[in-house]
């Protein structure tokens, strides 16, 4: 894990990777609770059998906003921002999904400090975030993730 305490130490990762997250299983447990939060219950999420019988994948698999909705846990397995005030999840763009997470994959996060700057006292950065799954060559998707940090 990168531990950053201030502007200077996070500006001195700009253009590199930061790190990967840890392994992260989604089970149909957790599907099933995104759904019940989001009250998307389509059935290529929540159907098993009909997913199994019908379904292009033939099991079910997560939705694409669980798969982001996960980024700042696993974000935070990547790196500690300390000496922070308040941090604010700013944005997402340019994100493109690239193939489905199927339930019981494992996907873990990668993220590389894309741009980082200072607007009078915040701290805008831009991390590069891809989400591999693993066993699988084509990642789950790949976007910029936007954090704003008042240090």
């Amino acid at each position: 894990m990168v531990i950053v305490n201030s502007f200077a130490e996070y500006q001195a990762y700009e253009g590199k990777e930061i790190g990967s997250s840890e392994w992260h299983k989604i089970d149909q447990e957790q599907i099933n609770k995104f759904a019940d939060a989001t009250l998307d219950h389509q059935w290529i999420h929540c159907d098993e059998e009909r997913a199994k019988n019908e379904g292009p994948f033939k099991t079910t698999i997560a939705h694409g906003y669980l798969t982001l909705a996960l980024i700042p846990y696993l974000w935070k397995q990547i790196a500690e921002i300390r000496n922070v005030k308040m941090e604010i999840n700013y944005g997402i763009e340019q994100f493109k999904f690239g193939q489905a997470v199927l339930v019981n994959d494992e996907v873990q996060l990668k993220a590389k400090l894309k741009s980082i700057v200072d607007l009078r006292g915040v701290t805008k950065v831009i991390i590069g975030a891809t989400l591999n799954i693993k066993g699988k060559a084509k990642p789950a998707y790949t976007g910029d993730v936007v954090f704003l940090y008042h240090f």
